[in-house]
């Protein structure tokens, strides 16, 4: 009797571990399904083509994951403005708020130690993008990702558009044929790794490429379309008849340039180039105001950053969602489009 009796109480014993663990699976599932993904994004400046065209293709991923997971995304994004200590402020907020992660398009890349020490505080993944923090403030945590371009790789792809132009017929950059190539260069901010980068090698890359290059004059633009556009016509009044190129660092400098070209009326055909491939850039292309720009999928930049910060968010490998450089860094690819 007695040994019947505790076979019953095995089974009911059983019976209540297995039904138990069906419970606690079944929550914890729908715990997974009904977690809220919630992170935080801060732009240096909103009104940047390329920056405002990375801020909408993240929205289309958030509301792409949704509909794919199940899971709800909560994402803020703000803008800096332009303003180091309004970035702060905005980490700081996010931090307070519990997000899980945070993108950060640094204001001021030299100020990105401050945040990094902030997150590390909370435990805050942070994915940096754009705007790389020098290599010392990216090692101190195994939390810290940066997605961006390879900013030699964009200045050589432009410089080698105009190589070829010039290979296929001097005389479309050489227009007044004197034997040489004038330009002017308009650069983005004095304190960005990719301006100088695109700088250096972009000119390197037509001299290498045997273009007998003469510059004229140049100025710092700070990725701005209204600035660049002020720079070049005053470059266009007094060089009215001497320039034949203009390198800029990126796609709004080289639309700012063409719309002073086209406000002067200029009949000679100056070879107007950018970086970015922003919409804005392409659409510049294809109308025949730039003779070519350098295009970065938008769609792969913003993928890799949201997917980082969905992966740290959920506390998943970063690693088995996102094939990254040196544990922490991802390249984004880029091609050419030139005047057909």
């Amino acid at each position: 009797m007695k040994k019947k009796y505790g076979v019953l109480a095995a089974v009911i014993l059983l019976s209540v571990i297995v039904v138990g663990s069906f419970y606690l699976n079944y929550k914890s599932g729908k715990k997974e399904a009904n977690k809220a993904v919630r992170i935080g994004v801060t732009l240096y400046r909103g009104d940047d083509s390329f920056i405002n065209t990375i801020r909408g293709k993240l929205e289309e991923q958030a509301k792409e994951y949704e509909k794919d997971t199940g899971i709800k995304v909560v994402m803020e994004i703000v803008d800096a403005k332009g303003n180091q200590n309004t970035q702060n402020s905005q980490v700081d907020r996010f931090i307070s708020l519990g997000y899980d992660a945070i993108c950060v398009n640094m204001v001021d890349r030299s100020a990105a130690s401050n945040i990094i020490g902030k997150a590390m505080e909370a435990d805050l993944p942070v994915v940096f993008f754009n705007r790389e923090p020098v290599e010392e403030d990216m090692r101190r945590w195994e939390k810290l990702y940066y997605v961006g371009e390879n900013a030699k790789e964009s200045a050589t792809l432009q410089g080698n558009m105009l190589v070829d132009a010039y290979k296929a017929d001097p005389s479309s950059l050489d227009l007044n044929g004197d034997g040489k190539v004038n330009y002017v260069l308009l650069e983005g901010e004095s304190s960005h790794q990719d301006s100088l980068i695109r700088t250096e090698w972009s000119i390197q890359t037509l001299k290498d490429g045997g273009v007998p290059l003469e510059k004229i004059t140049g100025a710092i633009a700070n990725w701005d379309r209204s600035q660049a556009s002020a720079w070049m016509e005053q470059w266009l009044t007094q060089y009215p008849d001497e320039i034949e190129v203009v390198i800029c660092n990126n796609d709004d400098m080289a639309l700012g340039a063409a719309d002073a070209i086209g406000r002067k009326g200029s009949s000679r055909p100056v070879k107007v180039v950018g970086i970015d491939g922003t919409p804005q850039g392409i659409e510049g292309v294809r109308e025949g105001k730039l003779f070519g720009t350098v295009q970065c999928n938008s769609d792969e930049y913003a993928g890799v950053i949201f997917k980082i910060a969905a992966a740290e968010s959920l506390g998943k490998n970063v690693q088995e969602t996102v094939e990254l450089s040196r544990d922490k860094y991802y390249e984004c690819r880029q091609n050419t489009l030139t005047v057909k």
